[in-house]
């Protein structure tokens, strides 16, 4: 996996600019802050973000990836400012569950998600370095 910034770019804090990498694809669906039952345990953005990080990593596991294989993420919030409010704890969270790999990530407002008490979506694709099983 070889992490892409061109030459004059600015370092990125917390996300690459681009991910090359060549192996087994894993792309993981939208996951969502609740747990194993599909019950929200809270409310709040952080938990419900450290929940559903928590889930892309379950599912990559099914398929024998770790966090360390995410090359994308794409981050669904409903409200940008609770987002960026929130940086410092999701930073503890972030690196807790996923550790100080930081994908090509994009993060977008939308006016809501499928399930209305999820604060957050996200969803990921990995891939597995060609050579390892999965």
């Amino acid at each position: 996996m070889k992490m892409l910034k061109p030459p004059k770019w600015a370092q990125s804090r917390g996300y690459a600019h681009g991910v090359a990498a060549t192996g087994t694809l894993v792309f993981v669906s939208g996951q969502i802050g609740w747990n194993a039952s599909q019950q929200f345990e809270s409310d709040a953005f952080v938990p419900q973000a450290r929940a559903a990080l928590s889930n892309v990593v379950a599912v990559l596991a099914e398929a024998g990836a770790r966090p360390e294989h995410i090359v994308r993420m794409t981050w669904y919030v409903v409200d940008k400012h609770e987002y960026l409010d929130a940086q410092r704890d999701l930073g503890i969270a972030y690196r807790e569950i996923v550790g100080r790999h930081y994908p090509a990530m994009t993060a977008v407002q939308v006016s809501a998600l499928i399930e209305d008490r999820a604060r957050v979506e996200i969803e990921a694709t990995a891939v597995i370095p060609a050579g390892r099983s999965g």
